[in-house]
């Protein structure tokens, strides 16, 4: 995001109008030298940005990893799993009372959940949890930030 030109004359332990110098200096350099990057003034402040001259190249180069859509059902699956992790598949089919084969390999697919082990029962099922992603993705920093819910909604979930 924008940095503010105060900011960054404090970090230069210069004055403002020098660091303004300093930044716009920069950016001309960027914009002769043809780079991925140029600077942006917006208002008080500057920011970084992709030139769009190669727009293209970096939108292919972050196509596959832009947000993902989720469905009804893949939102389902991914509440159970935040929730109640770590959860089988079949944990997971007993609450939502459907297959949950398709909804947990895309949420693979999607990096929003892995494979956290196997629960010790017979066949071993793999557990299923949330990931880093997950996280990133929703904008948490740990699991203890997801939204509270009524405890007779958790009950409900009770396997």
């Amino acid at each position: 995001g924008p940095v503010h030109i105060k900011k960054i004359s404090a970090v230069l332990n210069t004055n403002i109008e020098t660091a303004k110098c300093l930044v716009k200096s920069l950016s001309e350099k960027y914009l002769m030298g043809k780079r991925g990057f140029i600077i942006i003034e917006v208002e008080d402040s500057f920011q970084l940005c992709s030139n769009p001259e190669y727009f293209e190249y970096i939108k292919t180069l972050f196509s596959s990893s832009q947000k993902k859509k989720l469905t009804q059902p893949l939102l389902e699956t991914l509440a159970i799993i935040a929730y109640k992790q770590p959860v089988t598949k079949s944990d997971i089919e007993e609450i939502r009372g459907v297959s949950a084969e398709h909804s947990v390999n895309k949420l693979i697919e999607y990096n929003l959940v892995c494979e956290k082990g196997r629960r010790e029962s017979p066949g071993k099922p793999i557990l299923f949890g949330t990931t880093e992603e997950f996280l990133k993705y929703y904008g948490y920093s740990n699991l203890s930030q997801l939204p509270v819910i009524e405890p007779e909604a958790i009950s409900a979930l009770d396997i």
